[in-house]
């Protein structure tokens, strides 16, 4: 081989791995603007434009004017021809699917109410049922779906699909969740656990974009923790980090799920909530005492700042441990607002060593009940394969030769660390 055609092969693979770049890099922001993407590249910004107008020119990204800081910009995104995602939460007592694209756009969702310890089996088939129906509302169907994200109540193994930790989530110990779920929709499925997921969307799309560490809280029928360190979700081994619910916080209380005395969810869990509220409220759900609380009613606001304050204490020794620049805080109980903050943040920045650089903040979810459903969309779209040719054979945006592609210094050395903030 000449030097001169040596030297043609390596500029193609450069070009090629420089267009995978920026095919990834978009979506795993689901949309940047083009100096966004030079940042998170590393690429120089005249080799950005040159790649977006390759992949334009094939179909693989969609381009539309948008505002950074006051300025007009061009925000990539992936394209809807490249396909959809499908995110489903399950929660202890309802079903929450989305269908969304590489945007990050929920294009059709649906919500179902669940039966008390519904089973696996029949919830995996309403969720793959509910699926299919999604599909045909907006005419699509199974072919345009890359990948699926499945979300549930426990911790999950992500290695294998499987819950890992046997009581918490009865009836689904056992089956491969992937697995079933693959069978049923012949799509690749992956599995995590919903506060994971939640900390994911909101670090990703909410409001803890542009953190590098921090924490997500769920507060609904249990509680549970995502962590995030350096702009990657922390699952620990066998995925049971952050399961704050299973901290013990009474050493005389009542036995849990886990088999342990006295751990948080027997606290601040729904039952818990509840049950003082018997005798003068009558019989009340979740839901009731949320709905109550929003409208002042004093013994559920008592109620909700105590589990309130009682979170907050345990996410102080995490924050303590772990130093997060932000405490998220999601699930139904967050719907109360300072009813449940007001107590949590308190008890969380009494207690969390004080940091004069950066104190520690604590704030709702941006994404309120969706968080979940949405992290399961984002690991979805993230585990997809997106070609960086419209076909095979074809060269992206055909034969033309922009010297600036191999621009001095535009070596390939994969995205950069640090988040993308949204400005330029």
């Amino acid at each position: 081989m000449s030097r001169r055609a040596g030297a043609a092969g390596s500029q193609t693979a450069l070009r090629e791995a420089n267009k995978a770049l920026v095919v990834g890099t978009v979506q795993r922001y689901g949309g940047l603007t083009q100096v966004e993407l030079a940042a998170a590249t590393g690429l120089s910004q005249a080799t950005v434009s040159t790649i977006v107008r390759e992949l334009l020119a094939a179909g693989i990204v969609d381009t539309a004017v948008t505002t950074r800081s006051g300025r007009r910009a061009q925000l990539v995104t992936l394209a809807r021809r490249v396909g959809l995602a499908v995110g489903i939460q399950v929660g202890h007592r309802h079903l929450r699917v989305v269908l969304g694209d590489f945007a990050h756009e929920v294009v059709a969702e649906q919500t179902l109410p669940l039966p008390f310890e519904h089973p696996s089996d029949t919830t995996l088939d309403r969720g793959a049922l509910l699926v299919m129906d999604l599909l045909e509302r907006i005419g699509s169907d199974l072919e345009d779906v890359v990948a699926v994200g499945l979300g549930v109540p426990a911790p999950v193994d992500v290695g294998t699909g499987m819950v890992s930790v046997p009581g918490l989530l009865r009836g689904w110990e056992g089956e491969h969740l992937a697995q079933v779920l693959t069978e049923r929709l012949g799509r690749p499925v992956l599995v995590d656990n919903d506060a994971n997921l939640g900390a994911l969307a909101e670090s990703t799309l909410g409001a803890a974009r542009g953190y590098r560490d921090a924490v997500y809280v769920r507060a609904s029928y249990g509680v549970g923790a995502g962590i995030v360190l350096g702009g990657q979700v922390h699952r620990g081994f066998a995925g049971t980090a952050g399961e704050i619910g299973h901290v013990q916080v009474d050493p005389t209380g009542h036995i849990c799920r886990c088999g342990a005395r006295g751990c948080l969810d027997t606290v601040v869990g729904a039952t818990a909530l509840v049950e003082p509220l018997r005798a003068s409220h009558g019989s009340l759900a979740l839901r009731d005492v949320v709905a109550r609380a929003r409208a002042g009613e004093p013994g559920s606001s008592r109620v909700v700042a105590d589990a309130g304050a009682v979170i907050g204490a345990v996410l102080a020794g995490l924050g303590t441990s772990m130093n997060p620049q932000c405490v998220v805080v999601g699930g139904e109980l967050a719907e109360t607002g300072d009813v449940l903050l007001g107590p949590l943040r308190e008890a969380v920045q009494r207690r969390v060593l004080l940091n004069q650089v950066a104190p520690l903040e604590v704030v709702p979810a941006a994404l309120g009940q969706r968080a979940e459903v949405m992290g399961a969309l984002v690991m979805a779209l993230r585990s997809a394969d997106v070609p960086v040719r419209p076909d095979d054979d074809a060269p992206v945006g055909g034969a033309q030769d922009d010297e600036d592609t191999g621009a001095p210094g535009d070596e390939v050395a994969g995205a950069r660390d640090g988040r993308v903030d949204g400005r330029g």
